[in-house]
């Protein structure tokens, strides 16, 4: 169904918050922003089973956030950051609504301020 008057959004998107909504994955990523990790690595520091952090993996690779190298035995992942600029750019347009927001807000109460001769209800 065609969205009329709306903004186009990447295709990915819906993935992309899906697995940020998690706050194991959201960790992983943290994790992973120091640098690439075994899935060994990634799991150390959670109280969850090493095929439950492989399946968490999995979630942030289709959302085409990490991406899975082989290395022999090992299958570190690797943050992909810029994968998380259609996210960025999509909640900067509200980022942008909310501070004009606020800016009318501003000007609204000094407006009130000034029109009440500067006086409170606690004075």
């Amino acid at each position: 169904m065609e969205q009329i008057g709306y903004t186009q959004t990447p295709p990915n998107l819906d993935a992309i918050f899906a697995a940020l909504s998690d706050p194991t994955r959201r960790a992983i990523l943290s994790r992973l922003a120091d640098g690439q990790a075994s899935v060994n690595e990634i799991a150390e520091p959670f109280n969850i089973s090493q095929p439950a952090v492989s399946r968490h993996l999995k979630v942030l690779e289709r959302a085409g956030l990490i991406e899975r190298d082989v290395e022999e035995q090992r299958r570190p992942a690797r943050l992909k950051a810029e994968t998380m600029t259609a996210a960025v750019d999509w909640l900067a347009e509200f980022k942008a609504f909310w501070g004009k927001s606020f800016n009318q807000l501003d000007d609204l109460l000094v407006e009130m301020k000034q029109s009440d001769g500067g006086k409170t209800d606690y004075e």
